[in-house]
This record gives C-alpha cells, structure tokens and sequence, in this order.
C-alpha cells in the first residue's frame, strides 16, 4: 500500500470510529460522560469526556436565555462554545454550520437571521441529521434544512453563505486544511467565519493522536494555535484571530481534554472581498 493510500485509508478509519461515537450519542439522546453513565463508546470504562455537557450553559457560552424554547434535544452537550455569539449575525443572511449535531447551533442562529434569511446544517452522521430534521420539525423551524455530508467535502454551492460557524468539530477532522478551504469556497466575497473549537497549548504526541478514543473526545485531534492559523491562512482567510479560554474557565466535562493541554478558543477570521 501507498503512503497516501495508506493515510486516506486511515483518515477513513477515524471518521468511521467519529461517525459511530456521534451517532450513538444521536441514538441515545445525550452525551454519556455528562450523563454519568458508563458506556463502551465513552472510552476507558466510561471515564472519557464528551465535547461538552448539556448541564454547562455558562462555562459553554449559553445562557439559559439562549437556549428557552428549543426543542428538547437540541442541545447534547457536545460542544466548546457558543459560535453564534462570536458575531452579529444580521437578518437575512443564510449561515451555514458545520457538524451540525441536534441543531442548537442552527436554531439560535435561525432566530438572529430571521424568516428571509436561511440556516444549513451539514453533519457525516445520518443519526444526527435524522435528529436534527426532527427538531426542526417540533420547533417550526422553517428557515433550517440539515444535510448529509462530510465537511471536507460540503454539499453546499460555490459563494453561497455569508457566515460559517462550527461548535468543537473541526477538531475531529482527520484533515483540517480541506475543511478551512471548503469553508473559504462556500463563503461570499468580505464571509466571515466564526468558530468555538479545541487548541492544543503544547505538543500531542502521536500515540496520544492515535488513540480513536481520545480523538473522538475532542482531545488528541486539535491542533496548535499557530498550525491553526497557518492553514486558516493558506485557505485564503484574514484577519485571523484566536482567543484561546483560560484554564481557570474550563466546564467539568472539558477537564479530561484541559489535562492534555487541549483547551477551548473562539476563533475568527474573514474571506476577502474581491
């Protein structure tokens, strides 16, 4: 077997291993860390974190606020931040979200973009989607459709959205520089993207890399600020910037990934009006 092969064929095993931990959770209905109840696709012995908990509004940048009137569900407790607090999001404007999960992020910016404005969720995770679909449905979200599709490779056109955002995903990619050129090809002319994800603050070795449970967990697959940026950049983005969160800040179900050095950042950046 080829190198490439070789890595593709990987790449390919780890987005297996991520389909089928997000889509038992999909299936189960939460995230089995934040649950507190052991399971085989929580990793060693049920010890190992999910991305997040429902119970952490705050420390994920929710408020109680934001999240009144969705749809029970929505919200799973699987991400790092609150993507669309990280700009204004104005109506009218389509956004689209990557790794959409249940749909929280999708639903709080559908209320920002109003009824002439469009929101699209893309998830690898038909369980997911199917989950998604249905809490559109019970919420009477109309401006909210949910794809099937991976984000190295999104079903979405050409300079067709105006904001991207995604909530501790990107992570868990097993190649991220597609990922932030896909993004910059879906985005108009003067898009901006608006990120909530995990940053690695110091090495990851790769055996901790190669263990699927801890990059499952938002853990071993982040990157470092710097790499981060450098690939943000040779998509085509600008004005880059990253606010990595302070140790200090960490929700509960973010600690395992904390002791790795891996902590949770907004990241901003903008594609160039031609």
């Amino acid at each position: 077997m080829s190198r490439g092969s070789a890595g593709a064929a990987s790449a390919d095993a780890r987005r297996q291993q991520v389909r089928a931990r997000y889509g038992g959770i999909a299936a189960e209905g939460d995230c089995c860390a934040a649950a507190g109840r052991p399971s085989s696709r929580c990793g060693n012995g049920g010890r190992q974190a999910c991305c997040g908990s429902p119970s952490a509004v705050n420390p994920l940048g929710y408020s109680a606020r934001d999240l009144a009137g969705l749809p029970d569900g929505a919200n799973l407790g699987l991400g790092c931040g609150n993507p669309t607090a990280l700009l204004a999001l104005e109506p009218g404007q389509v956004v689209l979200d990557l790794g959409s999960g249940a749909g929280v992020d999708c639903f709080l910016a559908s209320r920002r973009v109003g009824a002439k404005g469009h929101v699209i969720g893309v998830d690898m995770t038909p369980q997911m989607v199917s989950r998604a679909r249905d809490n559109a449905r019970k919420g009477r979200f109309s401006n909210v459709e949910f794809r099937l599709g991976e984000i190295e490779h999104l079903p979405v056109a050409d300079a067709s959205v105006d904001v991207v955002i995604s909530n501790c995903v990107i992570n868990l990619a097993p190649e991220k520089g597609p990922v932030y050129h896909e993004a910059f090809r879906v985005l108009r002319p003067g898009g901006r993207l608006a990120i909530s994800d995990m940053v690695a603050t110091r090495p990851i070795s790769a055996r901790t890399r190669a263990d699927p449970s801890l990059w499952s967990s938002c853990s071993s697959g982040a990157l470092e600020a710097r790499e981060l940026k450098r690939l943000l950049k040779r998509a085509g983005f600008r004005e880059v910037h990253l606010d990595l969160k302070a140790s200090g800040t960490v929700a509960a179900s973010l600690r395992r990934q904390a002791s790795l050095g891996v902590l949770s950042a907004d990241i901003r950046a903008v594609k160039p009006k031609e």
